[in-house]
């Protein structure tokens, strides 16, 4: 498995890591998985909804490449609202650990203007590393 490292002399993480040491294997990137069901039409209005179905595209991607969850050693995660992501971390925590566990690769929050689809609220762009 990779291997996550949070060194002591940075504050201690909580739902991420600092930094993920990644075992060999094959890289995967997966391009931005935003809230859109099978024929692009944006599911959900709220961003703990979109949340759960971009987490959701984000597992089918990684399936259809022979990737499961734990081989996740990115993510970057794209907002609209970085104040009303942060309002219901605990929430979209919950989210997270419904289709990734207590896998935590390192993970970045952005908050943007907008995203390619005018209405989503939440984007997220990983890469994986999965065994040979």
């Amino acid at each position: 498995p990779h291997r996550s490292v949070n060194p002591d002399e940075l504050p201690r993480p909580s739902g991420f890591s600092h930094a993920v040491i990644a075992s060999p294997g094959r890289t995967i990137y997966l391009g931005g998985q935003a809230a859109h069901d099978r024929d692009g039409k944006l599911v959900g209005e709220g961003i703990v909804e979109q949340f759960d179905v971009a987490c959701s595209n984000v597992v089918t991607a990684l399936a259809s490449a022979g990737a499961r969850p734990e081989h996740l050693v990115s993510m970057m995660i794209y907002v609209t609202d970085g104040n009303a992501y942060r309002a219901r971390l605990t929430e979209l925590g919950h989210v997270y650990q419904e289709h990734f566990g207590k896998h935590y690769p390192a993970i970045a929050l952005f908050e943007v203007t907008s995203l390619f689809d005018p209405d989503a609220k939440v984007e997220l762009v990983c890469t994986a590393v999965a065994p040979d």
